[in-house]
C-alpha cells in the first residue's frame, strides 16, 4: 500500500525537473496535494506494526539501515515542508520550494531503494542482533543499483498518474514521458531478476529447481503480459479514454515485482537466516496487535477511500478538479 499510494506522489516530484512550467508544475502538485499525507499513513503503520508484530526484525533491520533510513526521513521532511509552503512562497522564493520537493522527493526515493536492495543481499544476524561490524555495510553496488530502479519505477507511477489526472498538452507530454519509462523500468526488471540469482545463490535455488521452476514461471510470463500491455495502453490511447489503464498496468508490475521479492525471501523476514516465526512476537502481543490492526486498518482504508472520491475526476489549472 505505501509503495503504491506514496509511490506516485513521490514519482510527480521525480517529475518536476522536466516541466518547468509554474501552471505545469501547480497541477501536477494538485493532483496529490489532498491526500499526499495521507498516502504516507501506511508507512507509519509499516512500521509500528513491524515493531509490534516483529520486534527482532525491527530492530536487525534498523540497525543494519540507519543512515539510509535517516536519509528517507530527511527526504520526506523537505518533500513535505515545499507541499505547504510553495503556494504560499512569492515568485521568486517558490523555485527553492520545487527544489526542496524534486530533492527530498530524489532522496526518499533513493533511499527505498538502497535499503530495499541491501535488504534482499541479506542480514548478518547472530542470536537475533546485527552482527555485522560497519556502518556502511549496506552500500554496495547492488543496493545503489537498486535505488535507481526505484527512482525509475515511482517516476512511472507518477507518469501514469498524471496521464491519469490531467488532460490537454500536459497529458500529451506525459505520454511522451511514459513510454520511454517504460522501457527504462523493464531493463531495470530485468537487470536486477538476473543479478538476484547470480549473486544469492539460496534465491537461484527457490526459484531454479523443480517444482518449483513450473510454480514460479507465470511471474516472469505474466511481468511480461503487463509490459506489452502498458506499452499498448501508452501508444493507444485517446485524451478522456483509457487514461486510467496504464496506471494500472504499472501497479500490476509494481505487484508482481514484489510477488517475486516474497518468493524469493520465503519464509525468511530478514534474509538470509532470520524467519518469520523466529522474529515473531510473543502470543498475548500478537493477539493485542492483531485487534488494534482489525479497527485501525478499515478505518484508514475507509477515510482513504472517501478522500479519494471526493478528489476524483481531472485537475485543470484554471478550475481545479472536475
Amino acid at each position: 500500500m505505501y509503495v503504491v499510494m506514496d509511490g506516485f506522489d513521490l514519482g510527480i516530484g521525480l517529475l518536476y525537473p522536466f516541466f518547468r512550467g509554474k501552471d505545469d508544475r501547480d497541477v501536477m502538485m494538485n493532483t496529490v496535494a489532498p491526500v499526499w499525507d495521507g498516502n504516507e499513513t501506511w508507512l507509519v503503520l509499516g512500521g509500528a506494526g513491524l515493531l509490534a508484530a516483529f520486534p527482532t526484525a525491527y530492530a536487525v533491520v534498523l540497525s543494519a539501515f540507519y543512515l539510509p533510513l535517516i536519509g528517507m526521513l530527511i527526504g520526506l521532511i523537505f518533500r513535505g515542508v515545499a507541499f505547504e509552503f510553495r503556494f504560499k512562497a512569492s515568485a521568486a522564493r517558490r523555485g527553492w520550494w520545487d527544489k526542496a520537493f524534486i530533492g527530498g522527493s530524489l532522496l526518499a526515493t533513493f533511499c527505498q531503494g538502497v535499503v530495499l536492495g541491501a535488504f534482499i543481499s541479506g542480514i548478518p544476524v547472530v542470536d537475533g542482533r546485527y552482527a555485522a561490524g560497519g556502518g556502511l555495510d549496506w552500500l554496495t553496488p547492488f543496493a545503489l543499483f537498486t535505488g535507481a530502479g526505484l527512482v525509475a519505477t515511482y517516476a512511472m507511477l507518477g507518469a501514469t498518474w498524471l496521464i491519469m489526472k490531467t488532460d490537454g498538452l500536459l497529458q500529451l507530454r506525459m505520454r511522451l514521458v511514459a513510454r520511454t519509462l517504460a522501457w527504462v523500468l523493464l531493463l531495470f526488471i530485468a537487470a536486477i531478476s538476473l543479478w538476484t540469482p547470480l549473486a544469492l545463490p539460496q534465491v537461484a535455488e527457490r526459484w531454479f529447481t523443480w517444482p518449483n521452476l513450473a510454480f514460479f514461471a507465470p511471474v516472469p510470463l505474466l511481468v511480461l503480459a503487463s509490459m506489452i500491455g502498458l506499452t499498448r495502453s501508452l501508444a493507444t490511447a485517446h485524451a478522456g479514454r483509457n487514461d486510467g489503464a496504464p496506471f494500472v498496468w504499472t501497479l500490476a508490475l509494481v505487484f508482481l515485482g514484489y510477488s517475486g521479492l516474497g518468493i524469493s525471501l520465503w519464509p525468511n523476514i530478514v534474509p538470509p537466516s532470520l524467519s518469520i516465526q523466529a522474529a515473531a512476537a510473543p502470543p498475548q502481543s500478537m493477539g493485542f496487535a492483531l485487534v488494534g490492526a482489525l479497527l485501525v486498518i478499515p478505518l484508514i482504508l475507509m477515510y482513504t477511500a472517501w478522500g479519494y472520491w471526493v478528489f476524483r475526476g481531472k485537475v485543470r489549472a484554471d478550475d481545479g478538479y472536475h
